[in-house]
């Protein structure tokens, strides 16, 4: 297992960010701010290979893991996620044991795999500097995949079941758009989609992650086993930031 997965697994629960705003300066500063992990967005974010490589020159200094959701699980923009130096990857929408078995495939060089083979250009070969990298490169892979709908919860049971799968995420959001429910994520009916999900990843055996929609969502889901917890989101917290600002000013006047 990765160094993160291994994190995941045995460690107390870790703390992340969304990283939405696609450039390097806010991701230094986030990098800064003490979480355990930052979701470098690939899937809604305006990232290109070129800001995601910028950010992660730009927190490479910080004690932080730099985890990228990518826009689809294709294996080839998994090979060029990972050529750029991630070695966490969230790929959403996962909804069968058999398209789990392909992402995972999409990790690792042949014969097991079916990653692009690619080193002295590869910067997370060190530009051929690691001349083990493409012996060993799939044992520091962290991947996890993310259930986000009704028919990813009827396989969750399979899809935790496939060798090379480290973690699964719940995301809310799309959940309560496939339950009917668009928008409304604290809905009872998806909140309790949620904990079967939670509990069956459980029972598995590995790590479940979430995105909360709020601090006390976050402690209780903490409280409930879930390994790691995306807390918020660098846009939300500038949104929330300049409000704050504006209404002292005007509470003041």
């Amino acid at each position: 297992m990765s160094r993160f997965g291994d994190r995941l697994a045995t460690g107390p629960a870790a703390l992340g960010l969304w990283q939405a705003l696609a450039t390097p300066y806010t991701a230094e500063i986030c990098a800064g701010a003490g979480f355990d992990w930052l979701m470098f967005d690939g899937e809604h974010a305006p990232n290109t290979l070129q800001t995601l490589l910028a950010q992660l020159h730009a927190v490479s200094s910080h004690p932080v893991e730099p985890m990228a959701r990518v826009p689809i699980g294709s294996a080839e923009v998994i090979k060029q996620y990972l050529d750029i130096g991630f070695s966490t990857l969230l790929v959403p929408m996962v909804e069968s044991a058999e398209q789990a078995a392909e992402i995972v495939a999409a990790t690792r060089f042949p014969p097991t795999g079916v990653r692009g083979v690619a080193s002295a250009t590869s910067r997370a070969s060190g530009f051929g500097a690691n001349a083990t990298y493409l012996r060993d490169a799939h044992k520091d892979i962290c991947l996890i995949v993310q259930i986000e709908s009704r028919v990813g919860l009827d396989a969750i049971d399979a899809i935790a079941a496939v060798e090379g799968v480290d973690a699964l995420f719940v995301g809310p959001a799309d959940l309560a758009g496939s339950l009917g429910h668009l928008g409304d994520p604290r809905h009872p009916e998806v909140q309790a989609a949620i904990t079967h999900a939670l509990a069956r990843i459980a029972a598995a055996g590995k790590p479940a992650g979430i995105f909360a929609v709020s601090p006390d969502d976050a402690r209780e889901k903490i409280a409930a086993g879930v390994r790691f917890v995306s807390i918020g989101t660098d846009i939300g917290l500038l949104v929330a930031g300049a409000k704050a600002l504006l209404k002292k000013v005007n509470d003041a006047s």
